[in-house]
């Protein structure tokens, strides 16, 4: 038995909501992929796709072997290790008092996660040189949701999913030079600056961010800050 489970887990929705799937990726105590399935939601939100990963990667391993989760999202990950405790203190209702979202899928994460050694772990998610695990459950998600087809080892799948290229990051606009030739202070933070997001939106890498997540000002828009420099897809 193997001392401790290396997995990702993703979700993803073409549209958020709309066409959606879930993905998760096991690997060994070294982390190399040994395992993945993924799944259709029909129509559902990013959130829900996000959560469902987690909860069928959850069912699908020992519980009694320490896990690593890696996750690209702030909010699934939140949910079950920050808030989810004031929201049971509270009857399941947040901090504003309005009933939490999702929580048929939050609960039955947490009653997978009860007496379980689970370590989370956020990785940021579309980097050029990111993650490999994360890379190979967000690319099997995105097939899985454009398909609506199961996939995955038990289904025959005799190799892992291949993870798109990212694009290296654009040659943006240089921060405006001070004195000396140097960026200026203001210069260089517009182009660092990040702030929480007051409103769920959408990046340019199309992937759906949530109320509270950093955010960070792109070329077309608001976003990701790890794909602020990034190139946006036609």
């Amino acid at each position: 038995m193997s001392i401790r489970i290396i997995a990702a887990c993703d979700g993803a929705s073409k549209g958020n909501p709309g066409p959606a799937a879930w993905a998760w990726v096991v690997a060994d105590a070294q982390g190399t992929p040994e395992r993945w399935e993924a799944g259709p939601l029909g129509r559902a939100t990013n959130n829900v796709a996000e959560l469902t990963a987690l909860e069928q990667l959850l069912g699908a391993t020992d519980p009694a072997v320490p896990l690593e989760v890696r996750m690209d999202s702030q909010y699934a990950m939140n949910a079950v290790t920050k808030w989810l405790p004031g929201w049971k203190r509270n009857g399941w209702k947040t901090a504003a008092g309005k009933p939490v979202a999702n929580r048929d899928l939050v609960a039955r994460i947490d009653a997978l996660l009860t007496g379980r050694p689970v370590e989370f772990r956020y990785v940021p998610a579309h980097q050029v040189d990111g993650d490999l695990l994360n890379a190979i459950a967000d690319q099997a998600a995105s097939d899985a949701a454009v398909a609506q087809l199961p996939a995955g080892t038990s289904h025959g799948a005799g190799a892992m999913p291949v993870p798109a290229a990212r694009p290296e990051p654009a040659q943006g606009k240089q921060p405006r030079a001070g004195r000396g030739g140097k960026p200026s202070a203001a210069g260089a933070a517009r182009t660092t600056r990040t702030l929480r997001a007051k409103f769920a939106g959408r990046c340019v890498c199309g992937r759906s961010y949530a109320a509270g997540e950093d955010i960070a000002k792109n070329a077309k828009g608001w976003g990701h800050p790890a794909c602020r420099d990034v190139v946006a897809q036609a």
